[in-house]
């Protein structure tokens, strides 16, 4: 028994007492917590109704539609074929929810965070994409014990046997989602870790190359290779031939738990990657990686963590179950990396501060 379990126990018990909480709601210096916690957990019991909110916004096209300005309750009426009664619901509880303000009587425009999903459109593509994520989580205990899951069918190599033969068809519904969400973390990765200090990146699992472009774009004597799955890399050199980038970077096709990587690169990057697969995957991606470096090389992971001062709710919990439902990995801590860099061949590893932990966390090995 730890020291400190009495202590928590009588705490407990007071805290769940009825009489208690009354007394907490009206006494004047707890009157603010007691407040406090009441809404925290009241958000939590809504916090579905919440997201449909942000979702039905979405669906319907009001942020881009008060992009130039307040519209009246009329006009939004017509923009999003709703009658009067939902039109009218949503706007005041989207106002709640500072995604809109009111600009007078029966007009509103962008609220704080509104205006904010104008400036992120990866955030609109997973808005979209939850729709899978809470149709298994309607039964949260069945995802808990392992259950068959949407999600785990949407991500096509988590259950493939062959990851490999994957067609096109199959891998470009989740190639444009990460795409379209790519951009909330590459800019945080390129600003923490200064590729301009190498030559070559390698970008494993890089998708359909937009990481790589946009390391190209901001390095220009950077020259860069991509592996990912062969329907995978096909999009990725479409992306490098469209953004003016072809002739400093390269897809090359092929399975990074059993294929060999591409030689030549000074730094390889795993940009939300490692958190998709169990450790014992992770650790052979691990190998793969150590075994394309030279002595000296550099290894990058990025992606959302666990334990980070300020993303506890996003690493742990959103992402904890997220991972979970997909039948994939799990997020791990700066620490968690450890023993499996080490496994993996490494020798030292180090965290790097990203301005947004929310979004993601560095980790360098080498």
């Amino acid at each position: 028994m730890a020291f400190a379990d009495p202590f928590y126990r009588l705490r407990d018990r007071l805290i769940a007492s009825a009489g208690f909480q009354r007394f907490a709601a009206a006494f004047p210096l707890t009157r603010p917590m007691a407040r406090r916690e009441a809404s925290a957990l009241f958000d939590l019991c809504a916090g579905f109704i919440y997201s449909q909110v942000l979702a039905a916004s979405v669906r319907l096209g009001l942020f881009e539609a008060l992009r130039e300005g307040p519209l009246t309750l009329d006009a939004i009426m017509t923009a999003t074929d709703l009658p009067r009664d939902g039109a009218d619901r949503l706007m005041k509880a989207g106002t709640a929810l500072r995604l809109f303000a009111e600009r007078g009587k029966d007009r509103y425009g962008l609220g704080m965070l509104g205006a904010a999903m104008l400036g992120n459109p990866g955030v609109a593509a997973m808005v979209e994409h939850h729709a899978l994520l809470y149709a298994d989580l309607a039964d949260p205990v069945a995802v808990l014990r392992g259950g068959d899951t949407s999600l785990s069918r949407y991500w096509a190599y988590a259950r493939a046997t062959d990851p490999a033969d994957l067609s096109r068809a199959e891998v470009d519904s989740y190639s444009a989602l990460m795409a379209a969400s790519q951009a909330l973390v590459r800019d945080e990765i390129l600003d923490a870790y200064p590729l301009s200090k190498h030559r070559v990146l390698l970008d494993l699992g890089g998708g359909d190359g937009a990481f790589v472009a946009a390391a190209a774009k901001r390095h220009p004597e950077l020259r860069s290779m991509l592996m990912d799955l062969p329907a995978v890399a096909e999009r990725a050199d479409e992306r490098f031939a469209r953004e003016g980038v072809a002739a400093r970077a390269k897809a090359y096709g092929g399975d990074f738990k059993t294929d060999s990587a591409p030689r030549g690169a000074d730094v390889i990057s795993l940009v939300r990657v490692l958190y998709d697969h169990p450790d014992d995957d992770a650790v052979r991606i691990l190998k793969t990686a150590r075994a394309a470096l030279p002595p000296g090389g550099t290894l990058l992971i990025g992606e959302p963590m666990a334990g980070l001062p300020g993303a506890e709710r996003v690493g742990n919990a959103y992402f904890g179950l997220y991972l979970l439902a997909m039948h994939g990995g799990r997020p791990r801590s700066p620490a968690d990396f450890k023993p499996l860099l080490e496994e993996a061949g490494f020798r030292s590893m180090r965290a790097v501060r990203t301005r947004r932990p929310l979004l993601t966390g560095v980790v360098v090995a080498a």
